[in-house]
């Protein structure tokens, strides 16, 4: 059945219709015509099979037949990237959706390429933002992960984010393996976290200043194994050892 992405400022069950973005897709790609059904969701959970009751130029109206609602994921989990060039951005968002993971900051660390005016970052975003709703829709995820405009991690962590847990991918002697972590925070706080923060750098890594200023403001150093692995393995990895180990606690 196809799924619609309706935003949560719109969700309103006694009337749902799409946007101009979502209606030219049903109805010029999909050519779904009244009385055909579908799925709608708005991001936060919320989720209801509908029916086509009207189509007008760019617009499509549902009436809906029945609703409900994904409870959230027993951990939230940030995942700070440093943005990689090419579309490797778009690649390493699409699956960190697929993940179940709850929200995105695109980094511009000192060893990043890619460089963005204030109106790049804004259009970059927005790019974003619609990868992660695709993926959503494509993989039945309810859920839409926040995406956060480009930010410098001394400046993001000049803001000081709240996270039970902060880690940081890391090539440098002394990292630990992620479920070592997890298991000390187990044990010294009598249940695993509920927020989680992981860092992954640019190809060649976080620079040791960018490595030494995250640890300074609560990050746990880890490693991803004996294999030096390309940013967006190095994020995949991260993503999918957290949900393992914590999205099963639900």
């Amino acid at each position: 059945m196809a799924r619609f992405f309706i935003h949560p400022g719109r969700w309103n069950l006694d009337r749902l219709s799409l946007d101009h973005t979502e209606a030219h897709h049903c109805l010029d790609v999909l050519r779904m015509k009244i009385g055909d059904r579908a799925t709608a969701f708005d991001g936060r959970g919320n989720e209801a099979t509908v029916e086509i009751v009207g189509t007008a130029r760019s617009q499509v109206d549902f009436k809906v037949l029945q609703s409900s609602k994904t409870p959230p994921l027993a951990c939230e989990i940030t995942l700070g990237q440093a943005i990689p060039k090419g579309k490797n951005m778009e690649f390493i968002i699409e699956k960190a959706t697929e993940l179940g993971t709850a929200a995105i900051v695109p980094f511009l660390s000192d060893r990043t390429i890619v460089r963005l005016s204030e109106d790049e970052a804004h259009d970059k975003r927005g790019k974003w933002q619609r990868v992660a709703i695709e993926a959503c829709k494509q993989c039945g995820q309810n859920r839409l992960p926040d995406i956060a405009l480009p930010i410098a991690p001394r400046a993001f962590f000049d803001a000081r984010p709240a996270f039970d847990l902060m880690l940081i991918a890391s090539l440098q002697p002394g990292a630990r393996h992620i479920k070592k972590v997890l298991s000390e925070f187990a044990a010294e706080n009598g249940h695993p976290p509920a927020r989680v923060l992981v860092l992954v750098g640019p190809e060649g890594d976080f620079t040791p200043a960018e490595v030494n200023h995250a640890q300074a403001s609560g990050c746990h150093a880890v490693t991803l194994g004996p294999i030096i692995l390309r940013t967006e393995t190095a994020a995949l990895y991260c993503l999918s050892v957290l949900s393992h180990e914590l999205f099963a606690t639900a």
